[in-house]
């Protein structure tokens, strides 16, 4: 069994990054609701307590169960972690008065504390927090302070406990993945051998122990985690794994080939399936975001379980889930809220009863592209930006219609190549093209249009859950806009999304 690290998630929007930041130190962790995670055993090398957007000081403060934990094995308090330590312990939490939000600087650091060894005095935190800590419990131990927070942090002699007021896991706090380290190696003592590598080893052997001689069938979609989860169950059962490719009609421009002889290339069992026309025809007429999702989605459901029925004897379902999709489907106070369908999850298992794997459920984005290299995965996959599953149907905002695919697909397909020619396509996380419902006035030649406006869009991220968009050089947006109105036709202006997520979300609808 893997060794690993427990976060106990209190609700903190930054609570992802401490696991994020814990993976990269080749350290092993899983994100639970502080009210709802495993039994500690000896595989539990230690225990951190995010931040939250309640206070301690609530009538419906958050407490969580830590009999197993504190004084027993290795445990930090982050922000409310390191409140709810000290107020529900003997000392004394209270609504800040000075600033308490924003940069800061450790005036003083206890390098006898094995938290900050090798930190630097002065080093530069985030606090964000409405309440401080005013007061400590006996036997507490300030280790750092700010020119503001004197319990900047603190530790709790004869045991293994520490607490941080301010966030490691952000880009502000300079050395918080040296922190972090410290808690994990140091103090833990983890082995940091959570690599690529060894995952794909550990879990082709959990793959083969699990579905022995079972077949398997897999939706391929062309993106990077459903083709790294082909390729481990490949490497795993061979070809008791059937994958499903369809083509909704809703694709990139030739893409559906260019990837169905990428897969056959690799090796792969692949099936396609040109389904478009049903999509079309169901789709006619409607305008409404959801509901278009969950058409396609619908249609998708009754296209692959058609094509699944073909296969004998299938047992198990695969799909390409990964970790921050298992973590926002359960939320501390229960399912967050919904803000559009998801695409790969939901409806298949029940309605084809069959049993449910997930060979990437425990990995974010990023990690599934740096197992999809262990594993050989070509460049052009591998290093594609992420699509959504109801592909350019949630890109054309209003009805759909072949029409409409073909004027984004000429569009979409300039843009993309154009990042690519002028090298910029790796530098963006996500790019796309939208098409509006919105029509204007234009002059090609002497004649007067009234015609179509496409949006681009093209933003930065990790893992898709925050985005910043991308300052696209001017020349390079300038040639874009120039080659889509001369070459696309129904298209006479062309503008650029520069709004980032939060607020907006990546795709329009």
């Amino acid at each position: 069994m893997q060794e690993k690290i427990l976060i106990l998630d209190f609700g903190s929007q930054y609570t992802q990054l401490i696991g994020r930041r814990i993976r990269e130190l080749n350290v092993y962790c899983e994100i639970h609701p502080f009210n709802h995670f495993p039994a500690i055993d000896e595989h539990v090398k230690g225990v951190i307590l995010s931040g939250s957007p309640s206070s301690v000081r609530a009538n419906e403060a958050l407490h969580p169960d830590l009999s197993q934990i504190k004084g027993k094995i290795p445990l930090l308090g982050i922000c409310y972690g390191a409140q709810y330590l000290a107020h529900f312990y003997g000392g004394e939490v209270a609504p800040s008065d000075s600033r308490e939000y924003g940069r800061a600087n450790l005036g003083f650091i206890d390098h006898d504390c094995i938290l900050f060894n090798n930190m630097t005095k002065h080093t530069q935190v985030w606090m964000s927090h409405g309440d401080t800590i005013v007061k400590l419990p006996p036997s507490y131990k300030v280790t750092a302070s700010t020119e503001d927070v004197e319990l900047a942090a603190y530790k709790i002699e004869n045991e293994d406990t520490w607490a941080i007021q301010f966030h490691p896991e952000v880009y502000h706090t300079t050395e918080g993945s040296l922190l972090l380290k410290n808690f994990v190696v140091e103090i833990c003592g983890c082995h940091q051998d959570w690599t690529p590598a060894s995952f794909v080893e550990s879990t082709v052997h959990d793959l083969k122990t699990r579905l022995g001689n079972d077949k398997v069938v897999l939706g391929l979609s062309g993106g990077v985690d459903s083709s790294v989860a082909a390729l481990l169950l490949n490497r795993a059962i061979g070809k008791n794994l059937t994958c499903i490719f369809v083509d909704h009609g809703l694709l990139r421009k030739n893409e559906f080939n260019s990837v169905l002889h990428s897969y056959e290339d690799m090796g792969l069992n692949v099936i396609g399936v040109k389904a478009a026309d049903k999509f079309f025809t169901d789709l006619k007429g409607v305008t409404e975001p959801e509901k278009k999702r969950k058409i396609i989605g619908r249609n998708f459901i009754e296209v692959f379980d058609q094509e699944a029925h073909k296969i004998q004897d299938v047992k198990w379902l695969a799909q390409g889930t990964i970790y921050p999709d298992v973590i926002e489907s359960v939320s501390v106070n229960g399912p967050s809220a919904t803000i559009k369908s998801h695409h790969n999850v939901g409806g298949l298992p029940e309605k084809m009863k069959l049993k449910v794997v997930e060979p990437l459920r425990l990995l974010f984005k990023d990690e599934v592209r740096r197992v999809g290299k262990a594993l050989g995965l070509k460049d052009e996959l591998l290093g594609r930006h992420p699509f959504p599953g109801p592909g350019l149907g949630i890109r054309i905002l209003g009805e759909v219609s072949e029409e409409k695919v073909k004027i984004l697909q000429d569009a979409d397909d300039i843009f993309i190549k154009g990042l690519k020619d002028w090298n910029l396509y790796d530098k963006v996380w996500q790019a796309g093209v939208m098409l509006l419902p919105v029509q204007s006035v234009g002059v090609m030649g002497d004649e007067r249009t009234y015609e179509n406006t496409i949006a681009l869009r093209a933003v930065t991220s990790t893992d898709g859950m925050t985005a910043d968009w991308v300052h696209l050089p001017y020349d390079f947006m300038a040639k874009m806009s120039n080659e889509i109105i001369n070459r696309v036709k129904g298209v006479n202006r062309v503008v650029y999304d520069i709004s980032s997520k939060p607020p907006a979300t990546i795709e329009w609808e």
